[in-house]
C-alpha cells in the first residue's frame, strides 16, 4: 500500500499563541495588538493574553518577543547580536544574489515602492532582502505620503552613482520595463478592488 506524504502529518490544532507567533515570524514587522486581534478574529484581551505567555515562552529561546507600547516584534535573542553582525557584513561586502537583483530592479525602476507592491511583483515576502538592500545602502526607507504607518523604497544616490546614472529614467529601457511593472501593479489593483 502506498501512502500519500500528506497523510502521515497528523491535523495540528494551533492555539492562539502559535499563530500569533506564526503571523509575527510572517509579517516580519511590528504589529500592534489590534492588528492581531482583527487579523486572527479574536478580542484583544485574548491577543493580549497569548502575547503575554507567548514572550515568557520565548524568553529561553533564540528568538524572543518585544514589546513597544502596543506593538510587538519577533526578534533574536541579543545574545546573537554579534555573531548577527559579521555575518550581516559578510552579506554587506558580498556579491548580490539573483533575488536581491531582482528586487533591486523593481525598486530602481518602480521607485518609490511599497513592499506590499513589490511583494505582488515578485510573488513573495521581500521583508529580508529589502532589509539586505537597506544595510548595504541600496536602497532607503521613505515615509509614505497617504499613510504615514507604512514606507516606500526608492534607490539611493549611491546606488545610481555606482551604475553611472545621473537619474532613474536614464536606466537601460527604462520606461519599457516601468509599463511592464505598471501592468503589475494595476493588475493587483483590479484584484484587490475585485475582492472587496
Amino acid at each position: 500500500m502506498i501512502y500519500s506524504p500528506i497523510l502521515l502529518f497528523k491535523p495540528y490544532n494551533m492555539d492562539l499563541e502559535n499563530k500569533i507567533e506564526a503571523l509575527l515570524f510572517y509579517r516580519a514587522e511590528p504589529a500592534s495588538i489590534k492588528k492581531l486581534a482583527e487579523l486572527l478574529q479574536e478580542k484583544e484581551d485574548a491577543i493580549e493574553s497569548a502575547v503575554n505567555s507567548l514572550a515568557e515562552r520565548r524568553k529561553e529561546s533564540g528568538l524572543i518577543l518585544m514589546r513597544k507600547e502596543k506593538e510587538i516584534l519577533l526578534a533574536t535573542h541579543p545574545e546573537m547580536s554579534e555573531t548577527l553582525k559579521e555575518i550581516a557584513k559578510e552579506e554587506a561586502s558580498g556579491a548580490l544574489t539573483r533575488v536581491s537583483i531582482e528586487t533591486l530592479s523593481i525598486v530602481l525602476y518602480m521607485g518609490p515602492i511599497s513592499k506590499p507592491q513589490i511583494d505582488y511583483i515578485r510573488g513573495v515576502n521581500s521583508h529580508f532582502i529589502l532589509r539586505h538592500l537597506l544595510v548595504r545602502g541600496l536602497v532607503e526607507k521613505i515615509p509614505h505620503p497617504q499613510d504615514g504607518r507604512t514606507f516606500l523604497y526608492k534607490t539611493t544616490f549611491d546606488l545610481l552613482s555606482y551604475l553611472g546614472v545621473p537619474k532613474q529614467e536614464e536606466l537601460p529601457a527604462f520606461f519599457e520595463f516601468k509599463e511592464k511593472l505598471s501592468k503589475i501593479e494595476s493588475k493587483q489593483k483590479e484584484e484587490n478592488a475585485g475582492g472587496e
